[in-house]
């Protein structure tokens, strides 16, 4: 754990980030301020960082590896790099799901905000970054829509004092191999991973790149960055069954046929300058791309699925000076996306399912789209040690939809579907747009140096997505959502007691109409939920040894009844399902002049796994191990022993339409690897 304050101060001047590669050197990576959420935060709020020893520490095969370091985190884990996400909250699926948590790279976001994809954090380079950072609560009123309940930020190097090389084996064809170089003012990383797959057809290669660039323009200090990511992948199913992952099913694919292809790339480029009065100008224009296809072997008849973003905008922030923390901004977007939906064979199953299911194109619509939004931040002093902070949020997303198929709710040609209409509507041409404010109010004591105590107010939203409004159901002509809006009360402190560093909080939320499918196949957004929690990242350090706790004790309920799709009834007061009480993790971390063993334990706690709480998941607990051997300061092996005790689990659990289904997760894995060093003349 690295406390928040020294990692503030730490990324506010662009400090020096050391990673251990031999007996008396280290190599340096430089991390930029305005990349990082950190300062931003002004103390207040719950955020944690992974730094860079843990991040090359942890080599994680999937980005769920590393954020069990987190408390209140629990990325599930999904077929090859598919993965949904909960930050206070249950794992979220279905509508609703997507754009609850807003994904940045170096400050931005990675895509719009009303067109999301639930499996965005495959479009970062989490494996080589310098940092990455997670802000637990509502974030609107710093970083704008979808920000509802939380932040995930991974911060990248621009600059290498050396250049290096590693290759990595493991189970099931698994192969890595990484290349990072760089110069005092520029940093190239690039990796290409690819695996044959635990289970049946279940394969993957994948590649990430990014390039960094420092340097001046006059009186302006301009960082540019562009980063790539592709994936191909054979995608697993569900296991059906009770506790079908702890049988000879574990290793099967009920679809072998589906597959997830998907690119993006990005570009930005941040002109920061120093005013004479201390204070900062900071201008970013940045741009985005991605486009992805996939076979939807969860629906019946599996319809192809192929959607992609164009977007851009610019980003312009003031910063006060030394006198007072303040900050003001503004940013404007635009995006133009693209969704379609055919399915090629006829559906099979029941007569209503080939009824309503017909062959042809489902879907096929474009959304232009734009947001416009204002902020402002500032930090009061009440007293010496007493500091007001308020934040505030004006935002304005707008969308311009456009139907290129038959309006309605009919077949490809135009012929109505059996059994009272087909699954699916196409609205007519519209336009949307939603207003919202978000803000916080929090004080904080500093009781002494390195030791803050604080309480703090938020309110964050969320605006539908274009999926949720455009991609209609069961006859449902218009979707009229709201945007999702969560209040939080929280209250923690952090700091240092001799070897031990705290990071303790305690919070209280309520999040309204929340997006969900009723029982009718509309879309609607008058759901609730309640939640309430108490989160502890704990270190303890003495000479050679560390231990590391991340803890999370949390009761997420909702607070509405309804009918709801798959033939769920949500009851008030029931548990959300997949969110468990319990997470946690915990590391013992061994160092000494040439060698570094880490032992953890990864805990899930028992969890309902249906809306109507008569289904649930008994939890599990992994042990694995990792370990690095500086053999010369130049070579370095290392080495992952993960699910060192072959546990059964599951990666996921769901109870729908009366079964049990199941990710299975892998059993005992082991991952050998070098990485060589090449210093710089």
């Amino acid at each position: 754990m690295s406390s928040q304050d020294s990692w503030a101060g730490r990324l506010a001047m662009a400090a020096l980030v050391a990673i251990p590669v031999g007996a008396d050197e280290l190599e340096e990576v430089v991390v930029r301020a305005e990349a990082s959420v950190v300062p931003s935060q002004g103390g207040i709020g719950s955020i944690a960082v992974v730094d860079t020893e843990a991040i090359e520490l942890t080599r994680a095969n999937h980005v769920h590896e590393l954020l069990v370091r987190v408390p209140g985190v629990w990325i599930s884990r999904g077929s090859g790099h598919e993965h949904l996400t909960a930050i206070r909250s249950g794992v979220l699926t279905g509508a609703g799901a997507c754009g609850e948590f807003l994904l940045l790279e170096n400050g931005i976001p990675i895509r719009p905000a009303g067109f999301c994809n639930v499996n965005n954090l495959f479009e970062v380079s989490t494996e080589q970054a310098a940092a990455v950072e997670v802000v637990r609560g509502p974030g609107s009123a710093l970083f704008g829509g979808n920000a509802l309940h939380g932040v995930i930020n991974t911060v990248t190097a621009t600059s290498a004092q050396d250049s290096s090389v590693s290759f990595e084996a493991g189970p099931y064809d698994y192969t890595q191999a990484r290349f990072q170089g760089g110069g005092d003012q520029w940093n190239i990383s690039a990796l290409s991973t690819s695996s044959g797959g635990y289970r049946d057809h279940t394969g993957y290669g994948q590649q990430k790149a990014y390039l960094g660039v420092v340097g001046k323009a006059g009186d302006w200090n301009v960082t540019s960055t562009v980063s790539a990511t592709l994936l191909n992948q054979e995608t697993g199913g569900f296991v059906r069954g009770f506790r079908a992952y702890d049988s000879s099913a574990r290793t099967s694919n009920p679809n072998p046929e589906a597959y997830r292809d998907a690119w993006s790339t990005r570009a930005a480029s941040v002109w920061r300058r120093t005013l004479a009065n201390g204070s900062a100008v900071t201008v970013t224009p940045y741009a985005r791309r991605s486009s992805m296809a996939f076979l939807q072997h969860f629906l019946p008849g599996q319809p192809l699925e192929k959607n992609a973003q164009s977007s851009g905008g610019v980003a312009l922030r003031f910063d006060g000076g030394e006198t007072r923390r303040w900050a003001a901004g503004a940013v404007a977007e635009l995006f133009a996306a693209s969704l379609s939906e055919r399915q090629d064979g006829p559906t099979r199953g029941s007569a209503f399912l080939m009824a309503t299911r017909p062959a042809g194109t489902h879907y096929d619509f474009d959304v232009a789209g734009a947001t416009l939004a204002a902020y402002g931040d500032l930090g009061l002093d009440l007293a010496p040690d007493v500091e007001l902070v308020a934040s505030a949020r004006v935002e304005r997303n707008s969308y311009e939809y456009d139907n290129h198929h038959l309006v309605g709710n009919s077949r490809d040609d135009g012929t109505p579907c059996g059994f009272g209409g087909c699954l699916y509507t196409r609205p007519a041409d519209r336009d949307d747009a939603y207003s919202n404010v978000a803000g916080r109010l929090g004080v904080q004591w500093s009781t002494e140096p390195g030791t803050v105590v604080y309480a703090v107010a938020g309110l964050g939203f969320r605006p539908p997505q274009t999926t949720e409004l455009y991609r209609l159901q069961s006859g449902q002509t218009v979707a009229d959502l709201d945007s999702e809006n969560l209040r939080s009360l929280e209250a923690g402190g952090r700091g240092s007691v001799g070897p031990l560093d705290f990071d303790v909080a305690v919070y209280v939320e309520t999040t309204r109409n929340l997006i969900f499918r009723d029982a009718n196949g509309f879309n609607v957004s008058d759901g609730a939920t309640d939640a309430t929690g108490i989160e502890a990242d704990l270190a303890w350090s003495t000479g050679r040894h560390t231990l590391e706790l991340a803890a999370s004790l949390g009761r997420h309920r909702y607070a509405f009844t309804r009918a709801a799709g798959r033939g769920e009834r949500i009851v008030d007061g029931n548990d959300v399902d997949t969110a468990p009480r319990w997470l946690g993790s915990a590391h013992w971390r061994w160092s000494g002049a040439m060698l570094t063993s880490e032992f953890e334990i990864a805990y899930i706690g028992s969890h309902f796994i249906n809306a109507a709480n008569t289904a649930r998941y008994g939890g599990h607990a992994l042990l694995n191990w990792r370990g690095d051997w500086d053999v010369t300061p130049r070579l370095r092996l290392f080495a992952r022993l993960l699910n060192a005790l072959d546990t059964a689990y599951a990666d996921r659990a769901d109870f729908a339409f009366g079964s049990y289904r199941y990710f299975p997760g892998m059993p005992r894995q082991v991952y050998l690897g070098v990485s060589v060093r090449f210093v710089r003349p």
